[in-house]
């Protein structure tokens, strides 16, 4: 079944900034617990994980009506990568940028998330990745305090936007895989989706 005849997923428009003062709770990531080298460490570990998942032989399939395939996720992980990049590299440019609203569910029809080829996803997926984890690593310990804003409000610094970027793909992740790529000192004690970008 293409993914212009699957039932369509239901709209996302949580706001998920609280990762950045509490743990998820269902995932288990503690942003507060993430140093700046966390982010390109962790996002090259979630990056890694990916093109196993891609490989299944049913990775188009959803596992029931109104929620992403592993395709579809993997898909979507790879746009944050890419989105993410562009808003670290506009806080970086300009003063306290705004950053350009994305609704991720209109790009995932519009752009047949559950039509693409999974080994073409592998691939950009782990370059999209690459190239955030370098980006947040070439930072200038001067510019983490820079700022970037979104139509409703949220305000960044650099060092809260990768956190809170960092959330997304580790939560999908757990989505389809059932675990995450985090280790001890990024998860919470006591330890699953998109967020309004």
């Amino acid at each position: 079944m293409s993914s212009r005849e699957q039932a369509p997923i239901e709209p996302d428009t949580k706001d998920l900034t609280w990762v950045l003062e509490r743990a998820c709770p269902e995932c288990g990531l503690d942003t507060r617990a993430m140093g700046r080298s966390h982010i390109p460490a962790l996002v090259r570990a979630n990056a890694a994980a990916w093109p196993a998942v891609l490989a299944r032989p049913n990775v188009g399939e959803r596992p029931r009506p109104g929620v992403w395939s592993p395709l579809e996720y993997a898909c979507h992980v790879r746009d944050v990568f890419r989105l993410f990049g562009e808003r670290l590299a506009l806080t970086l440019d300009q003063d306290d940028p705004l950053f350009v609203n994305w609704d991720q569910d209109a790009t995932a029809v519009a752009d047949r998330y559950g039509d693409q080829d999974p080994t073409t996803v592998a691939e950009d997926l782990t370059a999209a990745a690459e190239a955030i984890a370098a980006a947040f690593e070439a930072v200038p310990d001067d510019a983490w305090w820079r700022t970037g804003r979104r139509s409703d409000g949220a305000r960044f610094s650099v060092e809260t936007l990768g956190r809170y970027f960092a959330h997304d793909p580790e939560h999908h992740l757990l989505d389809v895989t059932g675990s995450t790529s985090v280790g001890s000192s990024s998860r919470s004690s006591s330890g699953t989706d998109p967020d309004t970008r």
